[in-house]
């Protein structure tokens, strides 16, 4: 945008002034909505990215579903300090807020963990975005007083982890509202919310959105869910046949979305996310989600970061390898993490693997590709 006002002489500003302020529907040109708006790139966590074309409706879409079941208005202000090469940033946390006529502030980098709270402080913000990781550094650094405006606190993007979630509740009284979605469907399509919130899961899906769970083999406490609805993306851009639209299309049938993720849903509606279709390791004939895997290390060593991966063990299939920022933690701790959680057996790591830090995406999510190399190669 700053390239684009070098370029503005003054006869540009005095059709500005003369005639686009006064009449703008004159001067847009008509868009169909089903038309592609945006092309966004998965996370490239589990495999190659790959390119999601989102229609104008789609994004419009999720931006009322989201304001059906949150309260906000033109007295709030929104901090948003994510990348907006993101869906969560780009939807959610900017143009939410543009289309519905509440007040933004943007910071350039979400890394800047001492800056950000002192900007919700001093902008008054009362909505405050970010990832599990990223809301956990904030808390760390900020003063208890930092956040005295935020009224809603939403975490997306990965697992809310549970000593986040108490950190920020102890510290500064604010619950954190933990969402679910994908770039394929908008940021969100389900979300806890202050009159509908359940600790643990992701709350209930957003209206509009119609749901399918498909059983696993191997797999029992939970099905892969299939999603429809008005935010569903036009098609996938694949890396091997560039320009071709995909349109969505699952086991479930035309227009279907597979998730990839492993679900339960209880009786009130409320969504547990137990894991991805491809972050299970099959180990003694039972399929071990990894995220389970990840939650054990968190309760052995809340403090530090984990990221859990499967090896290749030769004569003996599938294992389990633990990357950690934790010196200390060995098997002995995470055995009786497990036994705190009532996890079996199978889901303590095999293989422990120390490092000063995990390999993060520009999103904050772990790097899975990376470590899965470096498992590789060991």
């Amino acid at each position: 945008m700053e390239d684009l006002r070098a370029g503005l002489g003054l006869g540009d500003k005095l059709w500005l002034i003369g005639r686009a302020l006064p009449r703008p529907r004159a001067v847009i040109r008509a868009t169909d909505p089903e038309e592609t708006a945006v092309v966004l790139f998965t996370s490239g966590s589990e495999s190659r990215p790959k390119g999601v074309a989102l229609s104008h409706g789609a994004i419009l879409a999720n931006v009322a579903q989201m304001q059906a079941v949150i309260d906000f208005g033109p007295n709030d202000k929104y901090l948003n300090a994510l990348p907006m090469y993101h869906t969560y940033g780009l939807i959610a946390c900017t143009l939410m807020p543009l289309v519905t006529g509440t007040r933004l502030f943007l910071y350039t980098t979400p890394l800047r963990y001492r800056a950000i709270p002192e900007l919700a402080y001093t902008r008054d913000c009362t909505y405050v975005f970010g990832t599990s990781t990223f809301l956990g550094h904030y808390a760390r650094q900020a003063h208890p007083y930092d956040f005295y405006r935020t009224r809603v606190v939403v975490s997306g993007g990965e697992k809310l982890q549970s000593e986040v979630a108490e950190l920020w509740l102890k510290k500064f009284g604010l619950r954190i509202m933990e969402g679910y979605g994908a770039t394929e469907c908008g940021p969100a399509m389900a979300l806890n919310t202050p009159l509908c919130f359940r600790e643990g899961t992701v709350g209930r899906f957003l209206p509009g959105i119609e749901y399918r769970l498909i059983e696993m083999p191997g797999i029992r406490d939970g099905a892969v869910l299939h999603v429809r609805g008005p935010n569903l993306m036009r098609g996938y851009y694949f890396y091997e046949q560039p320009g071709v639209l995909h349109p969505p299309r699952s086991e479930v049938g035309e227009g279907w979305y597979n998730t990839g993720d492993v679900v339960a849903v209880d009786d009130d509606g409320f969504i547990t996310v137990v894991g991805r279709v491809k972050r299970f390791a099959k180990i003694a004939g039972e399929m071990v989600s990894l995220d389970l895997v990840e939650r054990i290390a968190y309760q052995a060593a809340p403090a530090h970061k984990h990221a859990a991966t499967v090896e290749q063990i030769a004569g003996r299939g599938e294992s389990t390898v633990l990357f950690t920022t934790a010196p200390q933690l060995d098997r002995i701790m995470l055995q009786k993490a497990a036994q705190q959680l009532g996890a079996q057996e199978l889901a303590v790591a095999r293989r422990i693997v120390h490092v000063a830090a995990l390999p993060l995406l520009g999103s904050g999510k772990t790097d899975y590709v990376t470590l899965e190399h470096i498992t590789r190669q060991a």
